[in-house]
This record gives C-alpha cells, sequence and structure tokens, in this order.
C-alpha cells in the first residue's frame, strides 16, 4: 500500500513537469523572439554589414540587422564606409552585404566592383524613390519657372544667384554619392554650365541652409530625393516645387531607366528602388538570409515618417535600432511571415 502511493506521488509529479514544459513551449510558440536551437539556422554565424553613414539610411540597416538576428545570427554594427568602397568591399568578401543599394543610381559601383560575379543586389528594400530639382513655390509662381531649362536665361538664373556672380546656386549632391554625377551630366546636356554652379560638400548642412531661405521667403534652387526628413518640412506643391526636364539625359549605365512621375513629370533621374547588395559566397552559403533579402519590404512613407524621428533629434545608433525595433512590432505579422519563409530555405 505504501508503495502504490509514493508510486501515485511521483506519477502527479511527472505530470505537473510535462504539463509546465507543455505550458512553456506553448508560450514560446505564441511570442516571436523565442525558439528552439533547432529553430535558428543563422547560429554561430557572424555577419558583417555596411552602409553609407548617413543616419537616414541606418534605418533601413537594422530592419535587415533585426530578421537576422531573429534567425540566430550574430550581426556586427553596420560599419560606416563611402558608398563606392562599401560595393568594393563585399564584392571582394571584405563584408558581407551593403544597404541601401540604389538601383539604378549604383550601377556603376557595382559594376567597377566587379559585377555580378563577385555580388548582386537582392530583393527590394524600398521602391519608388524619386529624386530631381525643386525650388521654391514662391519664385515658381512668380516667374511661372516650371522646368530646369528655363535657367538657361541668365535673368533666371540670376534670381537664384546667392554669392553675387550672376550665375544660379544649386544646392546639389554629395561627392560620391553618385548623383553627383548625373548633375554633371546634366549641366551640359541641358546647356546649364554657363548658368548654374553645382555647389557640393556635406549635404545635410547646405539643405539646412536651403530650408532657411524658404522659410524666409527667399528664391533657391536644390537637389532632393524622397524618402528623406526633409519633405517632411519643404513641401512639394506647399513651399517647394519640383522642376522637370526637356528629356532623359543620363550616364550611359543608367540609359533607359524610367525618370517620369506619375502626377509630376519628367525630373530626369531615374525612379530608383532599394536593396541588399550582397557577397555571392555569402548567399550561397547562406541561403536563409538570402531568402530573407528577398522578403523584406519597407513602405516608402514609412522611411519618410522614421527620417522626421531623426531630424527631431532621434539619431543616435539606439535610437534608430529602436525605430526599426519598434517598426517590425507594427508588422509583426508580415515580419513572421518573411522569417518563416526565410527559415524554410535552409
Amino acid at each position: 500500500m505504501g508503495a502504490n502511493m509514493s508510486e501515485r506521488r511521483e506519477m502527479r509529479w511527472c505530470f505537473r513537469r510535462l504539463a509546465a514544459a507543455v505550458a512553456v513551449l506553448g508560450t514560446l510558440a505564441v511570442y516571436p523572439g523565442y525558439a528552439v536551437a533547432e529553430d535558428l539556422p543563422g547560429t554561430g554565424v557572424t555577419v558583417r554589414p555596411l552602409y553609407d553613414g548617413i543616419a537616414e539610411e541606418l534605418f533601413e540597416a537594422y530592419v535587415v540587422k533585426l530578421g537576422l538576428e531573429d534567425m540566430g545570427y550574430t550581426v556586427d554594427e553596420p560599419s560606416q564606409t563611402q558608398v563606392a568602397v562599401a560595393h568594393i568591399a563585399v564584392a571582394n568578401g571584405d563584408a558581407d552585404y551593403y544597404t541601401p543599394h540604389w538601383y539604378p543610381l549604383h550601377i556603376a559601383f557595382a559594376e567597377k566592383a566587379g559585377g555580378d560575379a563577385k555580388a548582386h543586389r537582392v530583393g527590394t528594400l524600398a521602391k519608388n524613390s524619386i529624386q530631381g530639382y525643386s525650388i521654391d513655390k514662391a519664385t515658381a509662381d512668380k516667374y511661372g519657372i516650371k522646368t530646369i531649362d528655363q535657367l538657361k536665361d541668365p535673368k533666371i538664373a540670376k534670381l537664384f544667384d546667392i554669392d553675387g556672380d550672376g550665375k544660379a546656386d544649386l544646392y546639389g549632391c554629395e561627392p560620391g554619392w553618385g548623383c553627383e554625377r548625373i548633375i554633371e551630366h546634366q549641366l551640359d546636356a541641358y546647356g546649364l554650365r554657363a548658368t548654374v554652379t553645382h555647389n557640393q560638400g556635406e549635404y545635410f548642412a547646405l539643405i539646412a541652409d536651403v530650408i532657411q531661405r524658404v522659410q524666409a521667403g527667399k528664391p533657391v534652387l536644390y537637389y532632393g530625393w524622397t524618402p528623406t526628413w526633409v519633405n517632411g518640412i519643404l513641401r512639394h506643391g506647399q513651399n517647394v516645387s519640383w522642376l522637370t526636364v526637356p528629356f532623359t539625359s543620363l550616364p550611359d549605365e543608367q540609359s533607359g531607366a524610367v525618370t517620369t512621375v506619375p502626377g509630376i513629370g519628367n525630373l530626369g533621374f531615374s525612379v530608383n528602388t532599394h536593396h541588399v547588395f550582397a557577397n555571392n559566397g555569402f548567399l550561397e552559403k547562406n541561403p536563409v538570409a538570402s531568402k530573407w533579402f528577398e522578403q523584406v519590404e519597407i513602405p516608402i512613407q514609412d522611411i519618410d515618417d522614421e527620417n522626421l524621428l531623426i531630424h527631431k533629434g532621434e539619431k543616435s545608433n539606439e535610437g534608430i535600432r529602436r525605430h526599426a525595433e519598434d517598426w517590425k512590432k507594427a508588422h509583426l505579422d508580415q515580419w513572421n511571415s518573411w522569417i518563416a519563409q526565410a527559415k524554410a530555405a535552409k
């Protein structure tokens, strides 16, 4: 009798332990981010990402990084480097991937790094990223300025003269980004070399002056793009206006690019998509990571909204990573679907 009581107590204890284990497993299944070791295919692999050092583009890098971490990869902090150098480093295997690669803006960088034989773009991080020339709306309306080639007229160009040399001062593209090549190409193509000066430097220092001039009601001519926080302050149709171009003229590697934007017209710059640019060897060894790169996509408006938080002061790496984590939580069902599809690639 005593033995039977002891056995029953032992059985009850075993059942309680089993029930507790089942409850824990059920909890892990409900909450993403918890997984058994067999469900983390990236375990033991360290990944080396790069980005171009622009805080406004670090958000995309962190979204990609978070997904890899959810699958067990150890992902280094994205290292900062110049765009051209980043493509070479990835192609040579000194880094595993770079974000965001703009297509077709960065074609030349990829080709000079060795082309598809060494590395290539994967997936589509963002769509419909546009670029172009803009002026303050007050001057556009007063003088009927709608196209960039109107600045061939010295009288029109002089409206945007800041340094007193009689030529329009264009707040342009930062050297090394790729957009500076297009602007220089178009100054010749549209006959603007004699009347427009392309001022280059640290872009966000230049754009601060542009914002001050617009807010002060002064004429200004500048290059810009979406997505960026600038568009939350310089609003097209409200205080600034896009300028269209008379025809498309781009460097040879971008021939055939789409430059016309519905509702705006021909902006002269290719409509870009953003991608992960990854080393071929890394992709072959890590099909799960490759599949993740293929899946993840961020709406362009979400990037604009996040960039505005950066402009308001949340610009530390920790703050931008938190933005990425918040974005993940807001899109958790889609996120979990992407993760599941990526894991299936193992």
